[in-house]
């Protein structure tokens, strides 16, 4: 697996606000096809397993975790459903409040909708949400995909939802910038630097959160083409994220840097870690006020939970995660 040099990753590091956006180490569609194969947890939990990685948030997992909560404070890592139609969120979440008379009683009571898949909405992608060569994670056919939801994979089997350690990586703190210019692809070699200086190592079952700055860069330059660049992982943190058996990742963007490093593929993470890795994703997070917390305490983990709607057969879920401290 090739890495880009710790040197030529501090190296991105700049005076100002920011982190430039430097070209990516390219991946040809030949590694990409290897990782499929080399990073494959099929089978590992048996032939039928419909969880991947969430197999790795074990009772001592959460037990230990769990212990992680000395004074209770609680921050939300979801955005408010927007409502807004942009060039982001081209499927707005619809609410519709409703007043009825029922058994002697004036009751209010709503209508929920959203196609909250994409950039707007803080959501959970399922192991059904995305398919290489017609194939599913542990192998299951693209043919398991029905009009009225995943005959298999779907994402009602996480119905235990997430509880376990949480890591927030908050890559521009560590960068002592503003927000990672977009574009910018975060790398192994960053990913370690920041262990090394958080005293800390990510390992299994925990969720790897890691804050880009989106949120911030939104606020001080408006609105821009986040489908053509968007900072994130590069491609190849998916062989680290295998190696140290993360359970899930999360991100205040779609964890893809964009554009990718594949030619061809817009979100070649999201189609590695879901189909042979096994890994849901926690995309289009709020994790600013979960920085403010984490340099306040001077604590970087905490417990995560959070669980998706029991939707039967769906590929993914609205979700509002909370770390609790």
């Amino acid at each position: 697996m090739k890495h880009v040099a710790l040197g030529l990753a501090l190296f991105l590091v700049v005076l100002g606000t920011s982190a430039c956006a430097e070209e990516q180490e390219t991946i040809s569609r030949a590694q990409y096809e290897a990782w499929m194969d080399e990073l494959s947890n099929w089978g590992r939990w048996g032939d039928d397993d419909q969880l991947g990685t969430l197999n790795l948030i074990t009772p001592p997992v959460r037990s230990q975790a769990a212990r992680l909560v000395r004074d209770g404070e609680v921050v939300s890592l979801a955005l408010d459903l927007n409502t807004t139609q942009d060039a982001l969120n081209s499927n707005p979440f619809r609410h519709e409040l409703s007043l009825a008379t029922f058994s002697g009683h004036q009751v209010a009571g709503d209508d929920y909708g959203v196609s909250y898949h994409g950039f707007a909405h803080s959501h959970m992608d399922g192991l059904p949400h995305f398919i290489h060569d017609g194939k599913m994670y542990n192998g299951v056919s693209v043919d398991e995909l029905k009009p009225d939801g995943a005959r298999r994979l779907g994402i009602h089997n996480a119905f235990r939802g997430v509880f376990t350690r949480g890591v927030l990586v908050d890559m521009p703190a560590f960068k002592g910038i503003d927000y990672l210019e977009p574009g910018y692809a975060i790398t192994v070699e960053d990913l370690e630097a920041w262990e090394q200086a958080n005293d800390i190592r990510i390992g299994s079952g925990d969720a790897l959160l890691v804050r880009t700055g989106r949120w911030e860069r939104l606020r001080q330059g408006g609105q821009w083409n986040f489908l053509e660049q968007a900072a994130g992982l590069h491609v190849s943190v998916a062989a680290w994220l295998k190696e140290r058996d993360v359970a899930i990742i999360g991100s205040d963007g779609v964890n893809d840097a964009m554009p990718s490093a594949v030619e061809g593929l817009a979100n070649p993470l999201h189609e590695l870690v879901l189909v042979a890795l096994g890994m849901c994703l926690l995309d289009n997070l709020d994790l600013d006020p979960l920085a403010a917390t984490v340099a306040d305490k001077g604590r970087v983990t905490f417990l995560l939970t959070g669980a998706p709607l029991r939707v039967v057969g769906g590929t993914g879920s609205p979700m509002n995660p909370l770390a609790v401290f």
